[in-house]
């Protein structure tokens, strides 16, 4: 990688060159970011995830630089218009606008005035009027009059076209008049559109303005999706007068003020190339700018949102009753085992119309004893309320404990290859079900096998550059399933694939060995499946766990290619490595200093003594109950000053909404979180947590509700 880019994204990211080039060079080797996270602190001055991520990204988006450069390079090259100072700028430049601006004179382009001017012989004499040579443009124009020109009007007019176009070119004009723009307000106007029905969630936005530099990321896409759907139309309130008078100021400042006739001609020319040339391509490209940084800040929320939704508390190995509520259709029962497996299904009528609640009553508590349910997993989507209420009101064993799930992408799941891979002979109702009770036992090991976009814990996801929120998709899952670890012998392909260095074709293989030759029983198995080469065991053996394995260590978070120094800790300490393994007394009493060896430094050493004391210990919390009030069952039914239990549903940059156990969720927004000047959200609330709100407005007719958190 260029020196260039390192110092640029040393600088981005404020980390020393070293370390980036380090990281860099990991990633041409076939290093993932988990493994280079977790396993090369050293190599990288202890980078975290979301640092070694960054670094990625902007390797590949200055790789792709790269190519584009070679490509502008050729072709300006090939017109015979390439100088070395020209090269030099292309090559040591960073920024992917200022590369497009030192094309765009050379980038061939569709017929323009300026071609035809130019074609018609008018680029001496634009050249002349531009270089401001020429005392009288009138009398030079004479001379280029031939059957294409045929008076000196046409031949000035040509010339203007010509200096026009070559100004809408320069990139120091480009960048002067960005700047410009960035500081003016974005104007909207409402169109007859907007007097639809449909119009009524982008109200706030008919005749609407603001600085562009303030508006807040999501006021930025919503603008921008109400002028998609033709609801208003989008202006930058740049004074053209001002705009033009500092263009021409600019041009005389490089060269000379011009006199007489030229001035005119040049002003006009000026004038010509803001309002026809530059005034709708810069607005394009700020608008554009502004939407960029919109979508990286959505993505960004997007991406904690579903860090914070996978690594929700499990209940862990437990038998469940998972329920997908439903009122005339009723309510599909399932029961799983501890491993998540399908052993009974049926459904039960306990709503209106059916009202069948002594059956249901009597199927509930006879499949909670025959397969000794321990927790009862229930949907919140329609019917869950009054599901949940039906539930406690029958008398449970002692010890089962009552969850209400997230519904959001079950119904997605359901329909999927995947679940039809994994249920062939049932309906989407009874996958349905099983996923809901599923996510209750392990979230992180359910929701890798839905689209994230479909889990509800996003920002305009729809409206947002869709490769960059891929990735920063991708990124979040690999990172979060890294980080708690895998069940080599239970986990599914779906979670298999975004362990370090696997992905789905080594995944499918891993599980095919495992059905024909039975449990793993040791990290080194994995060197006789199909396709598992060494690069890859090196990027995914620390994140694969083996419960009751003979080594101890393949069920912790030590990488095998450090299994000497443990069992040299071992042998110092008189012990066996198994012994040692999660014996906190005898792990405080090592010295990591007289461990550190060749590239296992210090970092790696005290990572390795703090596994050791908690081996494969899980980093997300336990599941915690949760009941809504009782009082509260329609938006009718809020008041003003209520204090009300609720559930976080959803975080954006300007609030959180709050499920408080009716259809509508209420929002916080950030000025009523208790933080002053609180900018982002998620430093206050999580996805899923347990709150405590007051009702501080209600709008019956939009459905609205507006929320202060209390605690």
């Amino acid at each position: 990688m260029k020196e260039i880019y390192i110092k640029n994204i040393a600088s981005r990211l404020g980390v020393k060159e070293w370390q980036v080039e380090n990281c860099a060079g990991l990633f041409e080797e076939g290093a993932t970011i988990p493994f280079i996270s977790r396993y090369r602190k050293e190599k990288t001055g202890g980078l975290d995830d979301v640092e070694v991520a960054e670094v990625r990204h902007w390797k590949d988006v200055f790789d792709e630089m790269e190519k584009r450069k070679e490509t502008v390079l050729s072709t300006i090259e090939a017109a015979g218009q390439l100088t070395d100072g020209l090269r030099s700028r292309i090559e040591d430049c960073t920024d992917s606008r200022e590369l497009e601006d030192l094309y765009l004179p050379f980038k061939p382009k569709r017929r323009t005035r300026a071609t035809v001017a130019r074609e018609a012989g008018l680029e001496p004499l634009a050249d002349m009027m531009y270089n401001v040579s020429v005392a009288d443009p009138s009398r030079e124009a004479g001379k280029y009059l031939n059957d294409k020109v045929t008076t000196v009007e046409d031949a000035l007019a040509g010339a203007r076209d010509i200096i026009a176009e070559r100004l809408s070119e320069t990139a120091s004009v480009r960048e002067t008049l960005r700047q410009i723009f960035n500081t003016r307000r974005v104007v909207t106007k409402a169109t007859k559109k907007a007097s639809s029905p449909e119009a009524g969630k982008y109200k706030g936005y008919f005749d609407y303005s603001e600085p562009l530099s303030r508006m807040a990321p999501h006021r930025v896409l919503a603008v921008l999706r109400a002028q998609a759907e033709g609801y208003v139309t989008l202006t930058i309130d740049a004074d053209a007068e001002k705009c033009g008078n500092k263009m021409y100021y600019d041009f005389c400042q490089e060269r000379r003020y011009p006199a007489g006739p030229l001035a005119s001609h040049i002003r006009e020319a000026v004038d010509d190339a803001y309002k026809r040339l530059l005034e709708p391509s810069i607005t394009n490209e700020v608008i554009a700018q502004a939407k960029e940084k919109a979508d990286e800040a959505s993505v960004r929320v997007f991406g904690e949102n579903l860090r914070q939704l996978l690594l929700a508390p499990p209940v862990g190995q437990k038998r469940v009753l998972a329920i997908d509520p439903g009122l005339r259709t009723g309510c599909k029962v399932v029961c799983l085992d501890a491993q998540g497996n399908l052993l009974h299904y049926e459904t039960i009528f306990p709503h209106p119309p059916a009202n069948e609640k002594v059956k249901s009553i009597q199927a509930l508590s006879s499949m909670v004893q025959k397969y000794g349910i321990e927790v009862i997993a229930i949907g919140n989507g329609t019917a869950g309320r009054e599901t949940e209420a039906f539930i406690r009101r029958i008398p449970l064993p002692e010890g089962v404990k009552v969850y209400s799930v997230s519904e959001d992408g079950a119904s997605v799941y359901s329909a999927s290859e995947a679940a039809r891979a994994e249920f062939p002979d049932q309906d989407v109702t009874v996958r349905g079900a099983v996923s809901i009770g599923r996510r209750l036992m392990d979230p992180l090991a359910e929701l890798v096998k839905i689209d994230p976009k479909s889990l509800g814990v996003g920002q305009y996801q729809h409206d947002v550059d869709q490769n960059l929120l891929k990735e920063t998709l991708d990124n979040t899952v690999e990172s979060c399933v890294n980080s708690v670890g895998v069940n080599l012998n239970t986990a599914s392909p779906y979670l298999l694939s975004y362990v370090a260095g696997i992905g789905p074709a080594l995944a499918s293989n891993i599980v095919e060995y495992r059905s024909e030759h039975g449990p793993y029983k040791s990290r080194r198995e994995l060197a006789k499946v199909k396709r598992l080469g060494d690069k890859a065991f090196e990027q995914c053996a620390g994140f694969l766990r083996i419960p009751g394995a003979e080594n101890p260590l393949d069920n912790s978070a030590v990488h095998p290619e450090c299994y000497h120094i443990v069992a040299k800790m071992a042998s110092d300490l008189g012990v066996s490595t198994s012994e040692l393994v999660g014996n906190e007394a005898l792990c405080s009493k090592i010295i990591p200093e007289k461990y550190v060896e060749g590239d296992f430094g210090l970092p790696t050493v005290t990572d390795i003594i703090r596994e050791l004391k908690k081996p494969g210990r899980d980093p997300r919390e336990s599941a915690s109950e949760f009941e809504f009030s009782e009082n509260i069952h329609t938006i009718d039914d809020l008041i003003d000053g209520m204090e009300l239990p609720g559930i976080v549903t959803n975080i954006t940059a300007f609030g959180a909404f709050v499920d408080i156990g009716i259809k509508q969720n209420g929002l916080i927004h950030v000025s009523q979180m208790g933080v002053r000047h609180l900018t982002d959200p998620t430093k206050v609330l999580k996805l899923h947590q347990h709150v405590k709100v007051e009702v501080i407005g209600v709008d019956t007719e939009r459905n609205r509700i507006a929320l202060r958190l209390l605690k």
